[in-house]
């Protein structure tokens, strides 16, 4: 049986058709992705002109105003993030601790991702010591060794315990930091300033009573032998004679 041939196709003629029918659509699909690209392009443009700037600026900056201006200008550039802790230790320099540790607050605030965050935490510790917060100073060293063990900060924050405690003649507290530091950060530098400091504390002891001597053993008062009374007073000399 003889079977039909298939219907011939032009497909030049149906793509036409196609593209006839579904022009509008097409055109306008094709004009947002170009202008997506031209956007994104333009965009990327923008975010490293202005890091290059800002890099710029930064490398120049010498002073606090300097460094306040860049952060102002670009605050959300990576230089902008740098420029933060160089103002915070040119704060510290000019022994302007309170303002320091403002600008140190508001880098981890503004960047709680960024890699400085924990020597920001020590920068601010530090600045407490200065300005005779000890205890403060030891509950910022505390948390960064808790909370980033993992950190070359940790170890640095647990020797900078040592010096708040001998401070505070809290010896036994200073001995079981160092024993820490030797324990879990053998391998690092800071493990030999703890073994050298652990040589230098000394255990605090309870005062133990005076040693009781041989010859004179402890006695209870009842048994103990009377003191031997005292020997009468010598008789008064005779006057002396009279010469005639």
């Amino acid at each position: 049986m003889p079977t039909v041939p298939p219907p011939s196709r032009d497909v030049a003629l149906e793509t036409r058709f196609f593209f006839t029918r579904f022009k509008t659509p097409i055109i306008g699909a094709v004009v947002v992705v170009l202008l997506a690209v031209l956007g994104y392009t333009g965009y990327r443009y923008y975010v490293d002109r202005r890091a290059a700037t800002a890099s710029a600026l930064l490398a120049s900056a010498k002073s606090a105003q300097d460094y306040q201006q860049l952060i102002d200008r670009y605050p959300s550039t990576a230089a902008a993030a740098d420029a933060y802790l160089l103002l915070a230790a040119t704060q510290r320099s000019e022994k302007k601790f309170v303002e320091a540790n403002t600008t140190l607050q508001t880098f981890i605030a503004k960047y709680p991702q960024h890699e400085f965050v924990g020597t920001a935490r020590m920068a601010m510790a530090g600045n407490l010591q200065s300005m005779g917060k000890a205890d403060e100073a030891l509950a910022i060293y505390q948390q960064i060794a808790s909370t980033s063990s993992n950190s070359f900060n940790a170890p640095v924050a647990l020797i900078s315990q040592v010096f708040i405690l001998k401070e505070k003649n809290r010896n036994d507290d200073a001995r079981r930091v160092c024993e820490a530091i030797l324990t879990q950060y053998r391998s690092s530098f800071w493990a030999g300033e703890a073994m050298q400091q652990l040589r230098l504390l000394k255990p605090s002891t309870s005062p133990s009573p005076p040693p009781i001597s041989a010859q004179n053993p402890a006695i209870p008062p009842m048994l103990a032998r009377p003191a031997a009374p005292a020997p009468p007073p010598a008789p008064p000399a005779p006057p002396s004679p009279k010469k005639p």
